[in-house]
C-alpha cells in the first residue's frame, strides 16, 4: 500500500445513463421539517433544494406543527423559516451562492381560502422572499380549488395532484407534483420493487416530466436503497425525515459511482495446463493490494461484464489477520507472503522481534532462478519492500532500500528513486543499472524507478503495470533455471482509502490486463504458475447498485481503513489446484516454495 494518497482527478461524467440527472443536495426535501433539532438551519445548511413545513391557521397566524394538538404558540411558519430565510438571504449565503434554487413547500393543514389569505398577508412582511427568483413558495395539503389560483400573487405556486388535469393556466403555477408512495406499493425500501407495481410507478414519473414538472413522492421508506432507487426512477426530490444522512449520500455521489466507457479485450485462457501437476519453473504472483471480492466484482462490472481474473477456475480464499491484529496492514500481510512468517503490522520482512526473514528471492537465488519486484507505488513500500526490505517500521523507506544491497532481487520497476540515492554507486558496483523508464533498461539487472509510475489511471498513468510486466518477462525468461516475478497493482487499495468507487475500479480493471498478460504468457510457457490475491481488503466495499449492460456500479464504504474479511486467491497453470481451499495468508508462500522445490531442475544439481 502506498504511504500518500494521491489527489483523484478527471472524475467529471461518471455517472449512469439511467439517470435522467446528476443528484445533489439540491434535489433533497426535508419532509415534516418542523420536526428537526434545527428547523431550517439543519437543511438549509445542506444545501437541501427543499424543505417542508404543516402550518395551521388561527386568527390569521400560521402555526407549524404536524397535528392541531402540537401548535405552539412561539412555532410560527414567521420565526421558523421566513425570518431564518430573510436573514440568509441578506446575507448572501448558504444555497444562494449558487444557482440552485429552495423550495418551501407550505403543507396547509387548515382550509385553503382562509389559510392562503393569512399567508399572503404574512409574506407581504417580506419582498425580500417573495422577490427572489430562487425562492419558491409552493403550496400543498388543503390547498385552494385550482379555479382560484389566478387570484393570488404570482410568488404563489402549487404542489399538483397527477390524476387531475390542470388547465395551461393552471399548469403555469404548479412548481411540482406529488404523490403518495403508498397508493402504488408497500415496497418497504429492501430489494427491488417488484414488476408489477414498478410499471404504474414509471408511468406517472414519465406523465409528470412530460407535462415538464418536477416529481416527489410522499411516505416512502427511508433508507439508502431507497434514495437510489428513487433516483433510478427519475424522483425529482428524494423525500427523506433524515437530513444529515441524506446530505451525506448525495454529496458522495461522484465518488460512489463509476461509469465504464468501453470494455477492453480480454485474453482466452486455454486451461493447457490448468489442474495438471507438471514442473513449475516460473511464478508470478500478483498482489492487487486492497483488492477484495468487491472490488473484483466492480471491476467486472464496469467492464461490462468481463475480467480476465474471473476466467480462472481454482479459487482459494486466504485469512489475513497479523500476528497483532485481527486486521493486517500491508507490511504484515506482504510479509506474510514473502517469507511465510506472520509479523505484526508496520513490519517489513522481519518478524514480531525484528529479526531478518528469508523471503522467496533469497530461497530461490541458490536454485538459479532471477527475482522481479514491479508496483504502480513506490518500490520501497510496505507491499513491494517486504521482498527485498528488512524493517520494523514500513515508512522508514530509506532504510527498507538498504535491503538491495544483500538482496538477489534482479529487477525493480516503480517510483521512489530517491530512497535508493544513498547507495546507488553501491548497487551499481553489484552490478545494478539504474534508469527512469523501461525502455532504457537493458540487462539482466536493472532498476527502472519513476515517479509516474505511482499516477493514477486518471492522472495518465497508462499501462504501466502491463508494461513493466511485459519488461520482466522479456529480461527474465532468458533464465533457463526460471524465475519469480511479483507484480502489486497498489492503488487499488488508495481507491478503498479514498472510499472512491470510481479511483478503485479503474485500479482494478488495468491490474486485470496485467493479469491477463500473465495468463497468456503463461500459455505460452507451460511451465509457468500464476497467482493472484491481495494482502487485504480495503474500504469495506459494499456494491449498493449497477448495471453490467451499461458498465455502471454504486458503492459504498464501511471504513477509511482496511477490513479484516478474507481475500481470494485465484490461480492458473500447473499445480493450481494447490491454491484451492481456506488457509493462512503465510500458505501462499508455503504452496509457492513446495511447487518449486519440488518441481525445479536446478533442485537436481
Amino acid at each position: 500500500m502506498l504511504r500518500n494518497i494521491y489527489t483523484l482527478v478527471c472524475l467529471l461524467g461518471l455517472l449512469t445513463p439511467a439517470l435522467a440527472q446528476q443528484y445533489t443536495t439540491s434535489n433533497a426535501h426535508s419532509h415534516n421539517d418542523y420536526e428537526q433539532p434545527k428547523p431550517f438551519a439543519m437543511a438549509f445548511a445542506r444545501n437541501f433544494g427543499s424543505m417542508e413545513a404543516d402550518v395551521w391557521e388561527r386568527n390569521g397566524e400560521l402555526y407549524v406543527a404536524h397535528n392541531q394538538k402540537d401548535i405552539d404558540s412561539s412555532r410560527t411558519l414567521k420565526a421558523l423559516y421566513l425570518q431564518p430565510l430573510q436573514k440568509m438571504i441578506e446575507m448572501r449565503k448558504g444555497i444562494f451562492a449558487t444557482k440552485a434554487e429552495l423550495q418551501l413547500l407550505i403543507d396547509f393543514k387548515t382550509t385553503g381560502v382562509p389559510t392562503m389569505k393569512a399567508l399572503v398577508e404574512i409574506l407581504s412582511a417580506f419582498p425580500a422572499i417573495t422577490s427572489h427568483p430562487q425562492v419558491k413558495i409552493v403550496i400543498s395539503g388543503s390547498r385552494p380549488d385550482a379555479a382560484l389560483w389566478e387570484q393570488y400573487p404570482s410568488y404563489i405556486l402549487f404542489d399538483g395532484i397527477p390524476t387531475v388535469n390542470y388547465t395551461p393556466a393552471q399548469l403555469r403555477r404548479i412548481h411540482m407534483i406529488s404523490d403518495n408512495f403508498r397508493s402504488y406499493t408497500q415496497w418497504n425500501g429492501k430489494g427491488s420493487i417488484v414488476k408489477e407495481e414498478k410499471q404504474p410507478i414509471e408511468a406517472v414519473i414519465k406523465k409528470v416530466h412530460a407535462l415538464g414538472k418536477k416529481f416527489r413522492f410522499w411516505a416512502t421508506p427511508d433508507n439508502i436503497n431507497t434514495w437510489k432507487t428513487m433516483m433510478n426512477l427519475g424522483v425529482d426530490y428524494l423525500n427523506t425525515d433524515k437530513v444529515d444522512s441524506l446530505a451525506d449520500y448525495l454529496e458522495k455521489r461522484s465518488s460512489a459511482e463509476y461509469k465504464g466507457t468501453e470494455a477492453y479485450q480480454l485474453y482466452k485462457p486455454t486451461y493447457r495446463n490448468n489442474d495438471k501437476r507438471s514442473p513449475v519453473k516460473n511464478v508470478i504472483l500478483l498482489i492487487g493490494d486492497g483488492m477484495g471480492l468487491a472490488q473484483i466484482y466492480a471491476g467486472y462490472t464496469g467492464n461490462f461484464g468481463q475480467l480476465n481474473l474471473l476466467q480462472l477456475l481454482n479459487i482459494g480464499f486466504s485469512k489475513t489477520t497479523s500476528e497483532d491484529s485481527y486486521i493486517t496492514d500491508s507490511a504484515a500481510g506482504a510479509t506474510a507472503m514473502a517469507s511465510g512468517k506472520k509479523t505484526n503490522n508496520r513490519h517489513v520482512g522481519v518478524d514480531a522481534t525484528g529479526v531478518a526473514l528469508t523471503t522467496i528471492p533469497d530461497l530461490i537465488a541458490p536454485l538459479g532462478m532471477k527475482s522481479a519486484i514491479i508496483s504502480s507505488g513506490d518500490i520501497t513500500d510496505a507491499t513491494p519492500g517486504a521482498f527485498f526490505g528488512h524493517n520494523k517500521e514500513r515508512y522508514q523507506m530509506d532504510s527498507i532500500a538498504l535491503g538491495m544491497l544483500k538482496s538477489p532481487v534482479s529487477i525493480l520497476i516503480g517510483a521512489g528513486a530517491q530512497h535508493f540515492s544513498p547507495i546507488t554507486e553501491q548497487l551499481k558496483n553489484r552490478g545494478y543499472s539504474f534508469h527512469t523508464d523501461l525502455e532504457s533498461a537493458t540487462g539482466q539487472q536493472f532498476i527502472a524507478l519513476n515517479d509516474s509510475s505511482k499516477r493514477t489511471i486518471y492522472q495518465g498513468r497508462g499501462n504501466f503495470l502491463n508494461r513493466a510486466l511485459q519488461k520482466s518477462l522479456q529480461t527474465l525468461s532468458y533464465n533457463k533455471n526460471g524465475f519469480f516475478i511479483m507484480e502489486e497493482g497498489a492503488q487499488i487499495d488508495l481507491g478503498g482509502h479514498s472510499n472512491s468507487v470510481p479511483y478503485l475500479t479503474s485500479e482494478m480493471l488495468d491490474f486485470d490486463k496485467a493479469i491477463g498478460a500473465a495468463l497468456q504468457f503463461a500459455d505460452t510457457n507451460g511451465e509457468t504458475l500464476v497467482i493472484i490475491t491481495a494482502d487485504h481488503e480495503t474500504g469495506g466495499l459494499s456494491l449498493l447498485d449497477g448495471n453490467i449492460e451499461r458498465g455502471y456500479v454504486d458503492g459504498a464504504f464501511s471504513t477509511g481503513d482496511h477490513s479484516g474479511i478474507m481475500v481470494p486467491v485465484f490461480a492458473y497453470g500447473p499445480h493450481s489446484m494447490d491454491f484451492r481451499g481456506v488457509y493462512e495468508n503465510t500458505a501462499i508462500f508455503d504452496k509457492i516454495m513446495r511447487v518449486i522445490k519440488l518441481y525445479h531442475p536446478a533442485k537436481k544439481s
